[in-house]
């Protein structure tokens, strides 16, 4: 599977557990179901808001664009593009952050755990990771194209044909292009 695909999933978890909190923190939920913690004392202190807005529906809409990211990142334009990567990285981090800070507040202000807000720093936690790995990736399959094009240049024959580096350019193209189509 590949990574963005799994950034994706992810996402889409991390999507529906803020989704929920929301629902709640909006009034569609009379309660939540919550066995272990103490969620609603979490979801109804001062800092479940944020700018006039639930924290909770500040994660629906980080969730939803790492999502819309990832699934951009798995189209063929895209596909072996590092800004998706960089993207995402930039996002998650920024995510696993602002988690971090709120679980501290839970920890250390709020003095109570809220299951689902744990659940999300880890959820984050994993995305921020696998962004990392796969911009890890991606940027090794661009160091190995590179390579592969400068031992295409170095070659014996190379330069005795072209007259120009425009057509130096376009080889070294093609050829990266017919390495890539055998099987």
């Amino acid at each position: 599977m590949n990574k963005r695909m799994l950034a994706a999933l992810v996402s889409l978890a991390g999507l529906f557990v803020a989704i929920y909190l929301s629902l709640y923190k909006l009034g569609y939920i009379g309660t939540l179901v919550c066995s272990i913690g103490s969620c609603e004392t979490v979801q109804m202190s001062k800092w479940a808001t944020l700018f006039g807005a639930p924290v909770a529906v500040w994660g629906v809409g980080f969730y939803l664009a790492v999502l819309i990211v990832a699934l951009a990142g798995l189209g063929a334009s895209l596909a072996d593009s590092p800004r998706p990567s960089q993207l995402l990285v930039g996002m998650t981090g920024f995510g696993a952050l602002f988690s971090l800070w709120l679980t501290s507040l839970e920890l250390f202000v709020i003095h109570a755990i809220c299951t689902y807000c744990v659940i999300s720093a880890v959820l984050v936690t994993i995305l921020f990771v696998i962004s990392l790995l796969d911009l890890r990736d991606v940027k090794a399959l661009e160091d190995d194209s590179l390579a592969e094009a400068a031992e295409q240049l170095r070659g014996v024959d190379y330069g005795r044909t072209i007259r120009n580096t425009h057509e130096v350019s376009i080889r070294a193209i093609n050829s990266a292009d017919e390495r890539s189509k055998k099987p």
